[in-house]
């Protein structure tokens, strides 16, 4: 019991300076990661670092790390007290989101990437992952809005 402890008041204190677009950021990424065939443990969260929120007038951008921490329970099993293993996987999740500006806000555009940490700090793969982050920030941004009929009118003109 006291090796989890700190933990879970860790990942409580952590959870209330946290805005609702970003908790439900973190369900999303767990939810991703334990969907994952290769993920056979429950992970807690471990720490949430790197935290952008920007909002603009097509929706609000969120871009945070996650770091978990693998679990004794099988992924398959619902138990809620689940011990967290030290010295075991503690991969980091990067994820982006784009939310509309609606009352419930939708998701207009997401990128996740979840490994060990070493693995997301290589260069190409941090390459990657800052030009799929920007690309979900341009979600709903002018370019990819629906077209409606009238938006654009064009006119021919007569031969003279």
């Amino acid at each position: 019991v006291s090796l989890w402890l700190p933990l879970a008041l860790g990942v409580a204190a952590v959870a209330a300076g946290q805005s609702p677009l970003q908790r439900r950021v973190v369900r999303d990424v767990l939810e991703y990661f334990h969907g994952r065939s290769n993920v056979h443990f429950l992970f807690k969260e471990r720490e949430v670092d790197g935290v952008i929120e920007r909002e603009d007038p097509s929706g609000t951008f969120v871009q945070l790390r996650l770091g978990l921490a693998q679990t004794t329970c099988r992924k398959r099993t619902l138990q809620r007290h689940c011990r967290v293993l030290e010295n075991r996987r503690r991969p980091t999740c990067l994820a982006c989101y784009k939310f509309d500006t609606s009352d419930v806000p939708k998701v207009l555009d997401r990128y996740h990437n979840c490994g060990p940490s070493h693995h997301l700090a290589a260069k190409e793969i941090r390459q990657r992952d800052e030009a799929e982050c920007r690309a979900v920030e341009e979600a709903g941004k002018g370019g990819d809005t629906l077209y409606l009929p009238g938006m654009f009118a064009f006119s021919r003109g007569l031969p003279a």
